[in-house]
């Protein structure tokens, strides 16, 4: 995106863009626009829907109930969707938060909630966990919504894996692992696709830990000599894996 446009507000929009199009924004992005930034018409925001690119559009009309936008010019193709499968024991609220709208911004293609033995939080709001990577690919540029499926248990996931995944590997950091640098292990990878596991909170149970390692697509990494927090866990990881083989490369 042109470096002009950065200031200007960014908006996810269920609406198919293009030149000319013009798009009315719900009652929580009007009040936004127009009660909490004080935006008039002609104004410039960028939209993107997450397949059409990056827009900017005018303010042709502020009404205060229905803002409605004007599209003049495509200031970023889109991008393709991540290939990058991501799978994480939900937790608690605030700390799934943060989780969910990391993974979004580092670039996961699908985020996936996996319950273990000592996952702390079940039932999930779809919505909310929408909302959150919603959220961060406004904040940070992210043309792509990854996909968030409803949550699977580890047992189901393991034993769907290779009809639903393919030739596609498994990840998973195991802090029972001797201390070692993943860099190097994930930099022998054969190119195959990737999707990275984080458990929970106290880690894989042993019976867990026991199933994971006897899986033939399993790649167990250590994420170094100290133990740590579920959410931070998640960060590094991701940041190993598109460092490594993903698409920082």
């Amino acid at each position: 995106m042109p470096r002009t446009h950065k200031s200007f507000p960014r908006l996810y929009v269920e609406h198919s863009l293009g030149k000319g199009e013009i798009v009315m924004l719900g009652r929580e992005q009007t009040n936004y626009l127009i009660s909490v930034l004080r935006m008039k018409a002609g104004d410039a925001v960028i939209i993107f829907n997450g397949s059409d690119g990056a827009w900017l559009a005018k303010i042709a009309d502020p009404n205060r109930k229905a803002v409605t936008l004007e599209l003049v010019v495509q200031t970023a193709h889109q991008t393709p969707p991540s290939d990058l499968w991501y799978g994480f024991a939900p937790l608690k609220a605030g700390r799934l938060d943060y989780v969910i709208q990391k993974a979004t911004e580092m670039g996961a293609g699908i985020i996936q909630p996996v319950i273990t033995r000592f996952t702390q939080v079940g039932k999930l709001k779809p919505e909310k966990l929408r909302a959150n990577a919603i959220e961060a690919a406004e904040q940070c540029e992210v043309l792509s919504i990854p996909a968030i499926p409803p949550e699977i248990g580890l047992d189901a996931l393991l034993a769907s894996w290779r009809p639903t995944q393919g030739l596609r590997r498994l990840i998973v950091c195991d802090e029972s692992a001797p201390s070692a640098s993943p860099v190097e292990q994930l930099a022998r990878l054969d190119g195959l696709p990737m999707g990275l596991l984080v458990g929970p909170e106290g880690g894989f149970s042993d019976d867990e830990r026991v199933q994971l390692l006897a899986q033939p697509f399993v790649i167990p990494i250590s994420l170094g000599p100290r133990i740590l927090r579920a959410d931070t866990a998640a960060v590094a990881a991701l940041a190993i894996v598109q460092a490594t083989i993903g698409d920082w490369r």
